[in-house]
This record gives structure tokens, sequence and C-alpha cells, in this order.
């Protein structure tokens, strides 16, 4: 049975020939600059975008709206960047083509441009016959739920106001976002301190977008690095999302260099993955977690995940007289949860890192020279500061399950685990004491959900011990069998 378009908080994803076609790209483009257009409709007896709103006034020297489109490296991101400008234009949105560039680059280069919107062609750590279409709007942040259902809607009913040929949206191009998100990264840290290490870095950019940028920022900060996978094909040398069992060759690189760390990025360089100086996966939830410790040894505050990420954040917020704001899975809500309560930190336990300094958006640079340069203030390997944060027993799992089938899941989960404390915001997490202690290690926690990128169900375990993990996973598959019979 063929996949479904999905079209949800995250954007557009699809298979490319399948279900994700050129028309299908430049309807979604005419429906985001339809809905821009709606928040600031166009006069065009002005020549300008005008607003109602006058607590929202127009930016200085503002003629015409203007998103700006950038691609991880998969082959089809030609064919979709074409058809998106098109469908921008056609609406009367003028386009900035970055190239290939990052998605935190996006972000940067959207608000560096003043532009009302940014567009990433992308579809992150999917297989390479996917692709897809992440939106953000002026302040970097992806839509909001409400709002992306106004673009679903406008992209469903096709209810576009098509331009004359004189209001026509124009086509201009950008190579800047590598050199000012280098720019913006290296103003977080201490660029001396980390140079005087000399550090020996494997990278694995997975033929993605991140190998140029992320090898330039290395070169400035000292690093000898040696880097496979960094010609940006799109044709991805492994599975590109960084999990362990994708990243054996970056494994047998560090212990074969003698690295004092090894990181691996996702396709649009917004997820990070860390291996030890002994050629160990210490697991995406760590990256996160380390960044965190240098921010938080630094200065007390707010640090903000979602709810399924490792609870290592709170043991480390704990120790730093700090505080954990828990979100809806989703970058969006994460960021929009540390814009709110000013947060120091953020990000997820898919090895996304978000400072506010440098954008609202996952950012494997960011995670990248936090890391390096706790490791360059301490004196300490990646190992021995992975000793230090402790480890929890941890499963990721997913699998196919349609709408229907996943709400039965969680449903009849709902009953076989009624004596948890359940939290619905995203899915279900079940929340369980497992002894009469109240030492934190003693508590687990599983969470169900539905992925709004792949038509699966995603489960996350996390508990003291493996033990535990089994039972609660166990528990889970029965569950499964039951529904399905």
């Amino acid at each position: 049975m063929a996949e479904k378009l999905i079209v949800s908080i995250s954007g557009l994803r699809g298979i490319i020939g399948e279900n994700l076609t050129a028309k299908i790209a430049a309807d979604y483009g005419c429906a985001f600059g339809s809905f821009l257009k709606n928040k600031q409709p166009f006069d065009s007896a002005q020549g300008r975008q005008t607003t109602s709103n006058p607590s929202t006034p127009l930016r200085a020297g503002k003629q015409q709206l203007s998103v700006c489109i950038g691609t991880d490296s998969r082959p089809s991101r030609q064919m979709l960047t074409s058809a998106v400008a098109a469908g921008l234009c056609s609406v009367g949105i003028d386009v900035v083509e970055l190239g290939i560039v990052t998605t935190p680059g996006v972000g940067i280069m959207l608000r560096e441009l003043k532009c009302d919107g940014g567009i990433v062609i992308t579809a992150s750590h999917n297989p390479i016959q996917y692709n897809g279409i992440k939106l953000l709007l002026a302040n970097g942040i992806a839509p909001t739920p409400k709002q992306a259902e106004e673009i679903k809607k406008l992209f469903k009913d096709k209810n576009f106001q098509f331009v004359n040929s004189k209001d026509c949206g124009k086509i201009t191009t950008s190579e800047q976002a590598d050199e000012i998100h280098i720019e913006k990264v290296l103003a977080i840290i201490d660029k001396e301190k980390i140079s005087s290490k000399n550090f020996k870095v494997a990278l694995d950019s997975v033929n993605g977008a991140g190998s140029r940028v992320t090898l330039k920022i290395l070169a400035e900060l000292g690093c000898q690095t040696t880097a496979i996978n960094a010609e940006q094909t799109g044709l991805f040398a492994h599975e590109p999302e960084p999990i362990a069992k994708n990243l054996t060759g970056l494994c047998e690189i560090v212990k074969e260099k003698k690295a004092q760390i090894g990181f691996a990025q996702d396709p649009d360089a917004d997820r990070l993955a860390i291996v030890d100086e002994n050629g160990n996966y210490i697991g995406e939830e760590y990256t996160l977690a380390l960044a965190a410790k240098y921010i938080l040894s630094k200065k007390s505050g707010k640090a903000a995940t979602n709810l399924s990420t490792s609870r290592m954040l709170d043991d480390i917020a704990l120790q730093n007289n700090s505080e954990v704001i828990r979100t809806a899975v989703g970058e969006a809500n994460v960021a929009d949860a540390m814009v709110k309560n000013n947060c120091i930190i953020g990000g997820e336990g898919n090895g996304g890192v978000i400072d506010l300094r440098v954008g609202p958006i996952r950012d494997s640079l960011v995670g990248i020279v936090l890391v390096l340069q706790l490791m360059a203030e301490t004196g300490k390997s990646v190992s021995e500061l992975v000793g230090e944060i402790g480890k929890y027993a941890m499963e990721k799992d997913k699998f196919p399950a349609d709408k229907k089938t996943a709400e039965k899941i969680m449903q009849e989960a709902k009953k076989v685990f009624a004596n948890a404390k359940i939290d619905t915001s995203d899915g279900f997490r079940f929340d369980f004491d497992d002894s009469s202690s109240t030492d934190a290690l003693s508590k687990s926690w599983f969470n169900l959900r539905i992925s709004n990128t792949e038509p699966v169900m995603r489960l996350i375990i996390e508990a003291k011990d493996e033990k535990t993990v089994e039972k609660y996973t166990k528990a889970v598959s029965e569950i499964r069998k039951k529904i399905a019979e």
C-alpha cells in the first residue's frame, strides 16, 4: 500500500515521484505565500504590503513580502526548490535562494535578510526516497499548530489569489549563509580557549548539508578534522538517522585516527550525535545533556525540552540550581517555551540543541562548539564527562501504525497502565514510581505518540535499568498484538 503524503505541524513530507511531485510542491508554495499575504494583505494600488494591525507595522523599507529557501543535498532538491519558488512567485512573494545550507542556516538567514518566512527543502533523517518542505515564520520558528492548520486548509482548498505579471515575485540568490552562521555560533564561545587544545575530531555529515559549514567552523577552532561522507551528493553512505547502528564507520574512524571526539550530523544538520574518544557511540540524548552541563555550570536559569527527552537534563538542572520546562514533542514547541520563559538552553533528546543567542532552531554547530568548550575548560574527555552525568536505560522504537490504530493502542495502554501518572499533551506519557524511594533513578516513564513526519508510532522508554525497560517494552508489544487481532 502506497504511503500517504504527510502534512502536519512539521510541514509536508512524502516520497518523490509517488506522492510528492512538482505540482504538490508548487501548491504548497502557493499556500504558504497566501498565508503570509493573509497576515499582511498586498495593496496593489500602493505597490506594497499593508497591515490592518497598527501594532505590527511593516519593516522599514519593505515593499513586498519575501521568503528564503534553502535545501539539504538530496538529488530532488532542485526540482522542489523550483516548484516551491514558482508557487510563491505566482502569488506575489519574492524568493531568495540560499542553495545547499543547513536548516539552522535558513533560520539565521531569514532573520538576517528580514524575510517574512523561510522554507527548508529537507526530509531530515528520512531515507533518500523522501523529501519534504519545512516552513519557518519571520521569527525563525515553525508555525504554531493553529497556523499550520490554516496553511494546510489553504493547501487543501487551493484557495489561492494569483497575481498579474507585474506583481509576480522575483527570485534572487544569496551565498552568505555559512559566513553568518559561523559568526553567530563563534560569538557564544571562547574561540581561543578551544583553539589552544588542537582537538582531533572525526566528522560524519552523511553526504548532507552540514559538511561544508562544519568543516569551516572546525578549522576556525583549530581542530584537526578527519571527515567522512563529506561530499554533498545527497546519496547517503548509510541510513541518515544519526543512531548507533548507522554510525559504525564513524566509530572506527575515531579509533583509527585516535580522535578525541566524533560528531555525526543528519542530512539537514539540525541534529548531532557524539562518539567518545574510545570509539563508543554515547547516544543522542547526551548531546543536549553535555551542552546543558556547560551552559548551566556558567549560569543558573531555565532549560526547555520535550516530554520524551531523558531526565538527565533534570539531574543537571538540579545540580546547578536550575529548572526544566517540559513541552509537547516538536522543535517549535520547545523554541516557543524557551522564548516565553527566557531559557538559556534547550533542545530535544534526538540530538538537537537550541541556544537563542544563535537562533530558535536546533543547531548541530551549536552542539559541537558547546561540547568542545566543555572539554576545553574542564580538560576532561567525553567519556569522563558522560560518566559524571550518569546513565539511565533507554529504548527508542517506532512501528507502522495509521492514526486509527495508534489511537486504539494508546487507549488500551491507558487501561493497562491505569496506575501511572498520565500526561496527554503529546500522545500519552506514562510515569511510574518503581519503588518507595524518592531517588529519581527509581522512577521510569514511557511515551507513545504518533509521528508528525512518518506514518509510524514512536515509543520511548526510560528507566533505572534494562530489566525495567524490557518489562514495559514487552507490555506495549502485547498491547499491539491485541489490537492487531
